[in-house]
């Protein structure tokens, strides 16, 4: 695989797993796609070497010894954001939700394909960047005001802690007022995949509305379109800077 990363200062990944084998694939096909990669066995050590030298991804085990993947994702929440890319096993989907709530951008189900492990890195990290080539007018509508270029979204002036994919769901939203968005359309026009489980839209928009509805049970603002996806409704509108409500 060409590197694509002929930077001084490669992206740093962070991976994180007990099973030395795994570790050992996905650290070398990482090294071949040009990032720069530290490797850790367990939580406590994960969270020391990102101390150390903060990533600018981690990929990580959910199923670690002593202290588990969704602890450790807690922790590196905690300290400030960073993309996580959780790895679980086939067929533990109550996991891999509760990753995806507690804050993981993405997951891949073992046993994988390393190749596609770097695919999906590459797309985390491009998400992450993309907004400061194409910035956009910072958006209002109901209260909520979205600032593509700093990456901050606000309710009532009251700063909302949004993943990285939770930030380009409500962005994209806001951006289409009055459109039923497919969770097909959501997963490839906010995430850029062209594959994957569709209950991860689902679950990022019950996170979301926990964030931004005065009532997460009865959503206002991020409405369900049954049959077809979600629809994003502000009765008066939404404005952008030097622009009309629309």
């Amino acid at each position: 695989m060409q590197n694509p990363h002929p930077a001084l200062h490669p992206p740093r990944v962070l991976v994180v797993d007990d099973d030395p084998t795994v570790s050992e694939v996905v650290t070398g096909y990482l090294d071949r796609a040009g990032y720069a990669v530290d490797r850790a066995a367990d939580g406590p050590a994960a969270l020391e070497c990102a101390a150390r030298r903060r990533p600018d991804l981690v990929v990580l085990d959910l199923m670690l010894p002593g202290m588990d993947g969704l602890e450790v994702c807690r922790a590196l929440r905690d300290t400030g954001p960073v993309p996580v890319i959780m790895l679980t096993a086939r067929g533990d989907e109550d996991d891999r939700i509760l990753g995806l709530e507690i804050g993981a951008d993405d997951y891949v189900t073992k046993p994988f394909s390393p190749r596609e492990l770097v695919l999906r890195v590459e797309s985390v990290l491009r998400r992450s960047a993309v907004s400061g080539d194409r910035p956009g007018p910072r958006l209002r509508a109901a209260g909520i005001t979205v600032d593509p270029a700093a990456r901050r979204a606000t309710k009532n002036g009251r700063e909302l802690a949004l993943t990285l994919r939770e930030f380009d769901l409500l962005a994209y939203l806001v951006e289409h007022p009055g459109q039923a968005c497919s969770r097909e359309r959501l997963m490839h026009e906010v995430w850029g995949w062209e594959f994957g489980d569709l209950s991860t839209v689902t679950v990022h928009v019950r996170r979301l509305r926990g964030k931004v509805e005065d009532d997460p049970a009865v959503p206002t603002l991020i409405q369900t379109v049954w049959g077809v996806g979600y629809r994003f409704d502000a009765a008066s509108g939404v404005t952008a800077d030097g622009a009309e409500a629309r």
